[in-house]
């Protein structure tokens, strides 16, 4: 079995530099599982780590497509277990690193009943359900036919609420049964699954320099860029945070103060979306930064951890 180390936890918490003196430590190499940093020239936006930053460090999975082109979470799966294929023939450490739970997901759960099952009709129907009632009444749909589901998926993820209906449709059984009768822990990979947490007050505040520091940096000018290169606000890409309220700025549809304002409620927001996804996997190792003094006790910790587990 190969090793994978995962070091996940909300924006703005400090991943990217734990995880860079982490990696030099264990001769790792860095796999970003961020849905923001796949996209070419989206660099302010999406907290990019600069060349400099990387300490000789390699990352994969950054800068993969342009802003226009979707990029799904199956293309993801794709790509990283490429890149964990080749940093494992070279006899380095693979290390999923972001805070894009689904990412993660795709690749330490066996989900093979993705494949089967599917209805191109019913999938129409669901989208303009989607279109016309949202999401929250998507969601509300999974309760009477699977309640498990219902409760552990979010309104937020309509692919997957749709996949679970689509496939109740298709087979008269709730897609939770599915996954019962897969060994979902059946991946070619050892685990060692570290989330980050910190006091949520500190946490926000921090999102919030961040964003200063993201408009400090140029975030108006990048989206402004962005916008001359003909990129607009029905791509995917141009609907994260941070872009799709500056957006609405330079369209006249708030004050600046306004899309700021924004960003850092709609940040802080995904943060606690965060924190709640990576509290579903009973893998998960939490790590409370608040009780250590140093990022390098962080560090010291972790692969201590990896090494008792190893031990078991």
């Amino acid at each position: 079995m190969k090793d994978l180390l995962i070091i996940a936890g909300p924006t703005g918490i400090g991943k990217t530099s734990i995880s860079i003196e982490l990696a030099k430590k264990v001769n790792g190499e860095i796999i970003s599982a961020d849905s923001m940093q796949i996209y070419k020239h989206m660099d302010i936006g999406s907290a990019k780590i600069k060349e400099d930053e990387m300490n000789g460090v390699r990352h994969h999975l950054i800068d993969v497509v342009e802003p226009n082109e979707d990029f799904s979470v199956a293309q993801f799966k794709l790509h990283a277990e490429e890149a964990i294929e080749d940093i494992i023939d070279r006899n380095k450490l693979p290390m999923l690193v972001g805070g894009t739970g689904l990412y993660i997901n795709s690749i330490i759960y066996n989900y093979g009943f993705t494949d089967a099952a599917k209805d191109e009709e019913y999938r129409k129907q669901l989208e303009i359900i989607l279109q016309e009632k949202g999401k929250e009444h998507l969601h509300s749909l999974l309760k009477d036919i699977d309640i498990e589901a219902y409760n552990r998926l979010f309104p937020n993820d309509s692919k997957r609420v749709m996949r679970a209906l689509e496939v109740y449709k298709c087979t008269g059984k709730p897609i939770s049964e599915f996954i019962k009768e897969e060994d979902i822990y059946n991946i070619p990979y050892n685990v060692y699954y570290f989330v980050l947490t910190m006091d949520r007050a500190q946490l926000y505040e921090r999102i919030n320099q961040r964003v200063d520091m993201m408009l400090e940096e140029g975030l108006i000018e990048e989206v402004i860029k962005l916008k001359k290169m003909g990129y607009n606000s029905n791509m995917q890409s141009m609907k994260g945070i941070g872009y799709k309220e500056i957006l609405f700025y330079l369209e006249g549809k708030l004050t600046l103060e306004e899309s700021i304002e924004m960003i850092k409620k709609g940040s802080r927001n995904y943060a606690k979306r965060q924190l709640t996804w990576f509290r579903k996997d009973n893998r998960a190792v939490w790590i409370n930064k608040d009780d250590f003094a140093s990022e390098e006790e962080i560090v010291e910790h972790i692969m201590c951890k990896v090494n008792s587990m190893k031990n078991l």
